[in-house]
């Protein structure tokens, strides 16, 4: 029998450079005012596809993972944070730490969204944790107060580097009951941090007062005036953002893989 595996319907043709380039002409002739920027085409890859007019559950309120989930095309997301507590031992590693907190997410949020009379299942859960750990090994959550955020700025730039751990838990069920009825996967990507030792009391005073940091882990915000106070990263931004775009979409693309098996195996169509 034929492979079925990964079959798809790709979507339309893009449009030429030609016609995304020409500027657009008035009804007169003559050139009209710039138009807004065009956001790209959606990526056309199975997984992605296999998605669209799903329901895809971000367990997460932050605003910057749902804009780095849309550059790759997932921007019909429901947004249902986890209200579990997190609660695990600061003792464990920091990498175990966020593999843990991003893992109790997504199951959470997925268990409570099973079975829902008004929307039917999910179609995919993703979850993530950040976390921001100093030179000495302490996990830095997010500022109480100012004093705190200024302390804690201090301590990331007189240590002059620290890492930035995401962990990303991504969940969908599978077509038949085989146990435990869900396929999920997980990564934990690293990024080393080197603050601006230069950066002074002044500027981190200043920057503190933006409230810019107030609501992340660590204190600041990379993608914003906070870079300010970074000097260079040893790999990837966006996993400091808060969601590591690449290695999130081959979590998709894994868990599609698992659920397209599953149902070959359903219906007899897998291999010996």
């Amino acid at each position: 029998m034929a492979d079925t595996k990964g079959a798809y319907t790709p979507l339309d043709p893009p449009p030429s450079y030609e016609a995304a380039a020409t500027p657009p002409q008035s009804t007169n002739g003559a050139l009209s005012k710039p138009p807004p920027l065009r956001a790209p085409l959606p990526l056309d890859l199975p997984a992605l596809n296999a998605l669209r007019g799903k329901r895809v559950i971000l367990a997460s309120a932050s605003p910057r993972r749902k804009q780095l989930l849309a550059q790759i095309g997932l921007t019909k997301l429901e947004v249902i944070p986890s209200t579990v507590p997190e609660a695990f031992s600061k003792s464990l590693s920091a990498f175990e730490y966020a593999l843990r907190t991003a893992t109790q997410k997504a199951m959470t949020v997925y268990q409570a969204e099973l079975d829902n009379p008004a929307l039917g299942d999910p179609a995919l859960v993703i979850a993530a944790d950040t976390i921001v750990v100093s030179i000495s090994g302490q996990i830095m959550e997010k500022p109480r107060s100012e004093v705190e955020h200024i302390a804690m700025l201090k301590t990331l730039r007189d240590g002059g580097t620290h890492k930035v751990f995401t962990a990303v838990a991504v969940m969908a069920p599978l077509e038949s009951a085989k146990d435990p009825g869900y396929a999920m996967e997980s990564t934990v990507e690293e990024t080393t941090i080197f603050f601006d030792k230069s950066v002074t009391d002044e500027l981190i005073l200043s920057y503190v007062r933006t409230r810019e940091g107030a609501d992340k882990a660590g204190g600041y915000g990379i993608q914003g005036v906070g870079a300010l106070l970074v000097e260079k990263i040893d790999g990837s931004f966006d996993n400091v953002v808060g969601l590591p775009l690449r290695p999130t979409l081959l979590l998709i693309e894994k868990v599609f893989d698992q659920h397209d098996d599953d149902s070959e195996d359903e219906y007899g169509l897998g291999g010996e």
